[in-house]
């Protein structure tokens, strides 16, 4: 059958060629229907009677433990209940719509954006990207189609799967990379690691190894909430803080 197609792929190009071309013994369909010497028009439309209907378009249909590719970059995904979470941090450079997203901030720089902003830690992507709550918020996407940045009460249903607040992060943490004996079992398979964050007064990047820091899109008065695991426990801590602060960004969407 594929040999069957290859022909028509050649005869809609508009390509004549002699019989002699293809080898009787190995094509289960003779391309010279009309026995004229020539595989031609009349051939094409001889095919599409006997085979047109054959060949339907198939397509590998995605679910939720599949990688996800977005902006150049597969990511892992983990269903979690009703949710399917990505199960890496977020390390993209442009919005959804393709416009880079400003980084290589200074300081100052990034202590006075209002406009979404990201970095790498210390200018590595070991642990994805660090984003600003303006860059979470801008309407043209941090996350691909489909797919969103968590909510505060996305996060709270994610945490009472795993038991709560109070014993959920010993689940959801790696189970390497954390200082101090701060590793996790991640049996949740969210792959939590400590990325750290960017202060927002004065830009410096800190507690990477020591803590990770997510945010949720949902805002609270000037500030917006995130959740932060640490080395020293197995809570999921919920807190509201500067929208200038540059956390890790996960994406999540509802299992189908």
């Amino acid at each position: 059958m594929k040999n069957a197609l290859s022909l028509a792929c050649m005869l809609l190009a508009g390509i004549l060629m002699p019989t002699t071309s293809f080898a009787q013994s190995s094509a289960p369909y003779n391309p010279d229907g009309n026995g004229d010497g020539m595989i031609g028009v009349t051939d094409l439309q001889d095919f599409l009677s006997t085979y047109g209907l054959a060949f339907e378009a198939t397509s590998t249909e995605w679910s939720c433990g599949d990688p996800i590719g977005y902006a150049g970059v597969d990511y892992s995904t983990v269903q979690i209940g009703d949710q399917c979470w990505f199960t890496e941090n977020l390390r993209t450079t442009t919005y959804l719509n393709g416009e880079a997203i400003p980084q290589n901030f200074s300081d100052g720089e990034w202590f006075s954006t209002t406009s979404g902003a990201m970095a790498f830690y210390n200018d590595g992507p070991a642990y994805g990207g660090l984003y600003n709550w303006f860059a979470v918020d801008d309407a043209r996407g941090l996350c691909p189609s489909g797919w969103h940045v968590p909510t505060d009460g996305e996060w709270t249903i994610l945490t009472d799967h795993f038991g709560g607040e109070s014993v959920a992060g010993g689940q959801m943490k790696t189970n390497y990379g954390w200082f101090n004996g701060g590793n996790g079992t991640n049996s949740s398979g969210f792959s939590g690691l400590p990325g750290g964050f960017r202060d927002y007064y004065d830009g410096n990047f800190v507690d990477a190894g020591n803590g990770g820091l997510w945010w949720s899109s949902s805002p609270n008065g000037s500030g917006a909430w995130y959740r932060y695991l640490s080395n020293g426990s197995e809570y999921v801590y919920r807190y509201n803080t500067n929208r200038r602060f540059g956390f890790s960004v996960r994406c999540v969407r509802y299992a189908e």
